[in-house]
């Protein structure tokens, strides 16, 4: 007999496959929640802001000024939340990469601090530290500076809120490919930018670009944070999904789902965006293939 040990990998697997039953009853499962809890909810709300026709879907988002206030607004907090993210999310990944110092471990935890308080919880801090009665609300008042209710708190907690989407993406990213193609750019005369423009931007491009993805779809949807700083002014300080909630409350239902489809279209281009950097190697696997010399021929 031939040792179990010794059997082809495809005879193994084979014998120890699964009963039909079992995998389609699995499968059947996971295709029914997927299409109950996601499916039928997203042709839900297509169905709904088209039910007044293209006239009547075009006038729910370009007619109403407060509609289209709100789509501006969350146009321009997003983008500013994004930089500030982006900014911070590299330089960041690169220092705990690179270094180990003295509270390296804080800082990762810091960085997944927004993933483990609500975003209501955190609106209500920023709301103690800025707000008229907070710590710093009469120096505040007295210099002219509004920053709850206004503008700077909505892009401030936006940016609390979506902190670790690129660092968290870069992280592993810059541990897989180490330090070595920097170090050799130093040693033959770059200078620090013209090592981070020409060695390291062009190893974690695809992990930037997928933390840009993710931290842009948390932004735009943002609403807890956002609602306890707002204020929920009308046409002033409400976003796309303060703008969702206010419309479906005053039961004006097909302008309310016209707008959701604006954000549901904003996900789905999204995931498209994930999936089809998903199917690109990444830097990272072709450094773990060739520290395994995977992939080498003798």
């Amino acid at each position: 007999m031939v040792p179990d040990a010794c059997r082809p990998l495809g005879h193994s697997r084979h014998a120890r496959q699964d009963h039909w039953v079992v995998r389609w009853t699995l499968t059947l499962t996971a295709v029914g929640v997927v299409g109950l809890f996601l499916i039928v909810p997203l042709v839900h709300v297509f169905y709904q802001a088209s039910k007044g026709g293209i006239a009547g879907y075009w006038s729910s988002l370009v007619a109403d000024p407060d509609t289209r206030h709100a789509i501006l607004l969350t146009l321009l907090v997003a983008p500013v939340a994004l930089v500030a993210n982006v900014i911070f999310g590299v330089v960041a990944a690169w220092t705990i990469a690179r270094f180990q110092f003295p509270g390296r471990s804080l800082l990762l935890t810091l960085i997944d601090l927004p993933f483990s308080v609500s975003p209501v919880v955190a609106g209500l801090v920023f709301v103690l530290l800025f707000g008229r009665q907070g710590y710093l609300g009469s120096w505040l008042r007295d210099h002219g500076i509004q920053i709850i209710f206004a503008l700077p708190g909505l892009i401030l907690v936006t940016t609390f809120v979506t902190v670790p989407f690129v660092a968290r993406e870069l992280i592993p990213v810059l541990e897989a490919l180490g330090p070595d193609e920097e170090l050799a750019a130093l040693s033959l005369g770059a200078s620090g930018w013209q090592t981070f423009w020409h060695v390291t931007l062009p190893n974690i491009k695809w992990g930037l670009l997928y933390g840009v993805i993710l931290c842009n779809a948390r932004a735009m949807g943002e609403f807890g944070a956002v609602y306890v700083v707002s204020g929920h002014i009308t046409g002033q300080t409400d976003t796309i999904p303060l703008r969702v909630e206010k419309l479906f409350q005053d039961y004006n239902t097909p302008a309310s789902f016209a707008v959701a489809s604006v954000l549901t279209l904003l996900a789905l281009v999204t995931l498209a965006l994930k999936v089809g950097l998903e199917r690109r190697p990444t830097p990272g696997a072709s450094a773990g293939r060739a520290a395994t010399g995977e992939g080498t021929s003798l």
